[in-house]
């Protein structure tokens, strides 16, 4: 009995001891961000704000997702379809505007050029 009385002790102090360090790393990180924050001029309200939705991210959650739109509802919203420029072994299509599709982008990253997907016209 006398065994785990010593373990149960060993247990306490050892998370005492846990915990003293995750208190110290914590202010660390914390330190190293305000700082970084600093740096680049970096405010709290820009951690807030979701520039792309102009959402705060503050709510939090699904419902900050922004709504999905189907093609027609975009171009009644003012955006017009642009064709494709690139096309994918698969089938995949990107017009070359916006961030690289992942398709893409492994394919890239394969030693591949996106001049090998490039759609003749």
């Amino acid at each position: 009995m006398s065994n785990l009385i010593e373990i149960q002790s060993q247990i306490e102090k050892l998370q005492k001891q846990a915990s003293e360090l995750r208190s110290k790393d914590f202010q660390k990180t914390v330190k190293e961000i305000r700082e970084k924050m600093q740096a680049f001029g970096i405010s709290i309200k820009d951690l807030q704000t979701v520039k792309s939705t102009g959402r705060s991210a503050k709510a939090g959650g699904a419902n900050n997702a922004p709504k999905k739109r189907s093609a027609s509802s975009a171009r009644k919203a003012g955006g017009s379809t642009v064709a494709a420029k690139y096309r994918g072994p698969e089938g995949q299509t990107w017009s070359g505007r916006g961030l690289t599709p992942r398709w893409l982008a492994s394919l890239v990253e394969q030693g591949r050029t996106k001049e090998e997907f490039l759609i003749s016209t």
